[in-house]
């Protein structure tokens, strides 16, 4: 025991010397006599240029050193410079093995970083390169070679005995570092930062304070930063903590058109590295007037999170947003449109596929509710969304007005349009979707659609619309579309069938087109290829029928074009005026072959009062042409005008009519009386007319012959005879 005590004597006497070696040297030893050789050894160590110009000072209790304007420069620049540095440690605690850092002022910290014209940072020259394969001055080999040699890496998973650190103060002020990059022209500064920390102990909450400005010049831009939170981290520091947290940034330049922005963020917030796992509490994020709110838990931070959680943001107005952000205004028909945006969505889902439900998106006074998934493995989307009633066209430019406006737009026709690629091919053979949609009500273009459903697929490069139907103008559609893009020469194959469609409101909403009425039932077979519009339409190849059931030809009046050609037949001119602008039919029918931008119809057939339409012709779709050959086939009385009465001459004789121009000017100019076709006409009547006369002859010669064979007869037979004769007669020239 003797010896034991002898021993502890002999240590805490040898610990008692140190400590008071230590303290004479550091009252005797003055540290800026040593100045020069500090700043010799940097200049032999280094590429830099030190100068001491302040004073060094050290302490014992607490163990401390102090440092005062410093200054380092490389090759004639400065790099870094300080105006004061104060570092103290409590003295005991490194004794017990628990060291304290009593504080620690940095003040006045001036960088100077830059990149040149070749890519080397001036940061990357501080150190001398040695020769290859020599070693430095201190006998060590250089930490690239080092770091370099296979096998030697940090050890993982070490286990050690927690850290045991506390700070009583941490004090930056007046910090700034200024960054250049030559190659672009690039200059950011990053000023005024300050730090401020105090009680900082591992396992409890210490407070935290931090300010800076940072400004760029391309783009111009500033953003005044302020942030306050406590902040805590256990002792193994593998848990950490935020909580209280206060953001502030007022950011303004050249992004922001000049004005100033601000941005705020709040809550909390806790990650454990050990679990993997972290929560975000009552966070809230701002900018100008947009504002979003979120609680959210993640666990796992590999390749597989779960999250659990909400998120939502508050109904903004999107045009003030763009005007607080000094953005171009979004020019729509309707002004009062896209002032009430909001989301809001809880967030869940097994591990590795986040899930949305309860998902609310509000649109003005449209509002889309559904649920959805992200599956992180393969980059699966499930999406289903249904929306009541959206009026896109309110959401359109507006319509330029007057007539200069009008010169100044492009003029366009159905073969202009961008010529761009319409899909991005990598893209979408990257995409697998599974996406349900449905809109109670859409206009678009004037275009009233009703209970609109859509279901679309995509893998590997298939894109199948296998579901798009709704409710149109009395009617209803359904089409089926198929996008092949496994190739770099996608494949279109759409299917389509619409049943009893009015015509009239369809078109005059859609172009402003009025010239066709009735109820339409269309079935279209198409396919197609290619990128881009104009290639669309050059390999368009199918085949669509049609037939309305009823209806009328606006803006043009078949039955006069009918009597100009009757009333030349009987040599009279016509006297009627009114003859309004529409033709009725029944039941026109008939079948495009579509040929690229060619639709050829040669079995169009129609039936009008009194008039049988018969015709053939094509649509240019890329000149916006049509060239029809239309024939009215008198059967009937068409028309109480005199000059149009249907004599025998005329019936059953075709009446030429001309489709001629650019139908998106209208159907006014198209349709004419065929002048060129009506010799024909005219060849058709002379045939009646030679063959009735020929008839008439025919009876009268019979009328003749019978008269002569009775007066013999009667001669012969004697008076009295003459119904005898009669009977004899009818039945011998029959």
């Amino acid at each position: 025991m003797k010896a034991i005590r002898y021993v502890l004597i002999a240590v805490v006497a040898l610990v008692v010397l140190a400590i008071v070696a230590i303290a004479v040297a550091m009252a005797v030893i003055d540290p800026n006599d040593y100045k020069p050789q500090i700043e010799k050894v940097v200049e032999e160590k280094t590429n830099l240029d030190l100068i001491l110009e302040g004073d060094i000072g050290w302490s014992f209790i607490p163990l401390g050193l102090e440092l005062n304007d410093v200054e380092a420069t490389l090759d004639g620049e400065r790099l870094i410079a300080l105006k004061q540095l104060v570092a103290q440690v409590d003295f005991w605690s490194l004794i017990t093995m628990s060291p304290q850092v009593s504080t620690f002022v940095l003040d006045g910290l001036d960088a100077h970083l830059s990149i040149n014209k070749q890519g080397e940072g001036n940061w990357t020259r501080i150190m001398p390169e040695p020769a290859e394969g020599k070693t430095r001055k201190d006998g060590q080999k250089d930490k690239q070679e080092v770091a370099g040699k296979p096998g030697q890496t940090p050890a993982e998973g070490t286990g050690g005995t927690p850290l045991n650190f506390n700070v009583d103060n941490v004090q930056i002020s007046n910090a700034q570092v200024h960054y250049s990059d030559q190659r672009t022209g690039q200059k950011v500064t990053l000023e005024d930062f300050t730090v401020n920390a105090s009680n900082i102990t591992l396992g409890s909450e210490f407070p935290l304070e931090v300010g800076f400005r940072v400004e760029t010049a391309k783009p111009q831009f500033t953003v005044d930063g302020n942030i306050e939170a406590r902040l805590a981290a256990n002792e193994a520091l593998n848990d950490f903590a935020v909580s209280g947290l206060d953001a502030e940034f007022n950011m303004n330049g050249e992004p922001f058109g000049g004005k100033s922005v601000t941005a705020r963020i709040s809550g909390s917030a806790r990650a454990n590295l050990e679990n993997e796992t972290a929560t975000l509490s009552d966070i809230t994020a701002s900018l100008a007037n947009l504002t979003l709110n979120t609680n959210l838990d993640v666990k796992g931070f590999g390749d597989k999170p779960a999250l659990n959680g909400k998120i939502a943001i508050k109904e903004f107005s999107l045009k003030d947003l763009l005007k607080n952000l000094g953005q171009p205004a979004v020019e729509t028909a309707d002004e009062t449109v896209l002032q009430a945006i909001a989301f809001s969505t809880s967030i869940g889902g097994a591990a590795g596929k986040p899930a949305l439900a309860d998902l609310v998106i509000k649109l003005d006074d449209t509002t889309f509710k559904g649920a959805g998934s992200y599956n992180l493995e393969n980059g699966g989307i499930v999406f289903d969304l249904q929306g009541d009633k959206l009026n896109a066209d309110r959401y359109l430019p507006p319509k330029a007005e007057g007539a200069e406006a009008e010169s100044a737009a492009p003029v366009q026709t159905a073969g202009s349009g961008p010529q761009g690629d319409l899909l991005p091919l990598e893209t979408l053979r990257s995409l697998l979707l599974d996406i349900d949609f449905g809109l109670g009500e859409l206009v678009v273009s004037n275009l009233t659609i009703n209970e609109i459903k859509a279901s679309t697929t995509a893998r590997e490069g298939l894109l199948k619309v296998d579901e798009f139907s709704g409710k149109l103008y009395e009617g209803s559609f359904g089409a089926k579309a198929t996008i092949d893009a496994r190739s770099d020469n996608p494949k279109w194959s759409i299917n389509s069938d619409v049943s009893n469609v009015q015509t009239l409101p369809l078109l005059a909403d859609v172009a402003e087109i009025t010239m066709l009425s009735g109820g339409a039932n269309l079935k279209v077979n198409a396919t197609t290829s290619g990128n881009r519009i104009p290639d669309l339409r050059e390999n368009a190849d199918g085949q669509i029928s049609f037939n309305l059931a009823k209806g009328e030809f606006r803006k043009m009046n078949l039955t006069r074009m009918a009597c100009q050609g009757i009333a030349l037949a009987n040599g009279e001119e016509l006297t009627t005026d009114d003859w309004g602008d529409t033709t009725p039919f029944n039941d026109m029918r008939g079948t495009l072959d579509i040929n690229g931008n060619i639709f050829n119809n040669t079995d169009l057939v129609a039936s009008l009062a009194g008039m049988k339409l018969e015709g053939n012709g094509t649509v240019d779709m890329k000149q916006t042409l049509v060239d029809y050959e239309l024939g009215l086939r008198i059967v009937g009385e068409i028309h109480r005008d005199n000059a149009c009465r249907v004599t025998e001459y005329v019936e059953d004789v075709v009446i030429p009519v001309e489709c001629r121009g650019d139908f998106s000017q209208g159907a006014a100019s198209l349709c004419s009386f065929d002048g060129s076709r009506f010799r024909d006409t005219l060849k058709t009547i002379a045939k009646n007319a030679a063959r009735k006369k020929a008839e008439e002859e025919v009876d009268r010669a019979k009328e003749k012959a019978e008269e002569k064979a009775r007066e013999k007869l009667e001669e012969k037979l004697g008076e009295g005879a003459g119904d005898k004769v009669k009977d004899a007669l009818k039945g011998l020239f029959k």
